[in-house]
């Protein structure tokens, strides 16, 4: 979990942040998925999340301890806690007819995005748990998902067991594709030698 202690003051940031912001472009590289040619997927750890503190710390010019401590409690539950993985979901779609005609045919589908270990069983993501962004119409283009990995899938990804990652929708193609070893190492770290017990 981040800290005030974590982050860099706005004037700080200001100095830092053209560095910072290459290194974590650098980081989010094998973190990044993409499933067909308009889903994509950004698996999140401290670093992705604490630039985004950082950035909305700048953008809404935010420096009182209470409002930033309120963006740490909206931000720290999308780091994994060793035992999961977590994920931004990115329905993409740039031309504004197709992206609402799309959005209503992928209705649900962020609840059935999976990813599956090794010849495991695959693991479904539990998503949205703040909030709801879907309506009786139409799903969001932004869904945030925890992947709560048993201890044998934990023990396989650390072991480099091959990795596919999906999501059961007729309008998604391909639905899944196989994560590059670079890919499964930089997840692995996200898991504590404490969650293989």
């Amino acid at each position: 979990m981040l800290t005030h202690e974590d982050l860099w003051s706005l004037e700080e940031y200001a100095r830092r942040r053209s560095d910072f912001r290459a290194q974590v472009m650098a980081h989010k590289q094998h973190r990044q998925i993409g499933i067909g040619e308009h889903v994509r997927l950004l698996f999140e750890d401290a670093i992705t999340i604490r630039y985004q503190v950082q950035e909305m710390l700048r953008i809404e010019r935010i420096f009182e301890p209470d409002s930033i401590q309120e963006e740490l409690d909206a931000y720290n539950p999308l780091i994994p806690t060793g035992c999961n993985l977590k994920a931004t979901l990115m329905f993409e779609y740039t031309d504004v007819l197709q992206r609402k005609r799309m959005l209503t045919l992928l209705k649900g589908a962020e609840h059935r995005v999976w990813l599956k270990i090794a010849g495991h069983t695959p693991v479904y993501a539990i998503a949205d748990e703040d909030l709801s962004r879907a309506n009786e119409e139409k799903t969001s283009s932004v869904h945030f998902l925890r992947f709560e990995l048993p201890v044998a899938d934990r023990h396989a990804l650390i072991a480099g067991g091959e990795v596919m990652l999906g999501i059961d929708s007729e309008f998604i193609e391909p639905n899944f594709t196989l994560l590059t070893s670079d890919t499964c190492q930089a997840l692995s770290a996200d898991l504590s030698s404490s969650a293989l017990q």
